[in-house]
């Protein structure tokens, strides 16, 4: 079965970085987009970056693009979310997914557990 797991989520304090990263297992996504979400306490799940798994090619959100960078190291397996600047407002449970390449930015068939990032001032 397919599963995405997050790990790298902690507390850190403002200005700080952070680097989350996501093991997918149980397909090949080469036709597939890999993003991260989040979602902060009383507010909605919202996209913050994406990357094509075979091509590289990346999305970031405009809140978040000078500060965040999304990777992936296709040899580990493994998509990272470089988080640098910290700032309170980023406190969410950041989740990884997966999405066909021809579906939206936005849309996910898969998701990750989630794991938690809080930013104090």
């Amino acid at each position: 079965q397919v599963q995405l797991v997050e790990s790298g989520g902690g507390l850190v304090q403002a200005g700080g970085s952070l680097r989350l990263s996501c093991a997918p297992s149980g397909r090949s996504f080469s036709n597939y987009r890999m993003a991260w979400f989040r979602q902060a306490p009383g507010k909605e799940r919202v996209f913050v970056a994406s990357i094509t798994w075979s091509g590289g090619t990346t999305y970031h959100t405009d809140s978040v693009k000078e500060r965040f960078t999304i990777a992936r190291d296709v040899a580990k397996n493994t998509v990272y979310l470089q988080m640098n600047s910290l700032k309170p407002d980023d406190t969410a449970v950041y989740y990884c997914a997966a999405a066909l390449l021809w579906k939206d930015r936005a849309t996910a068939d898969y998701w990750g557990q989630g794991t938690q990032v809080t930013v104090s001032s």
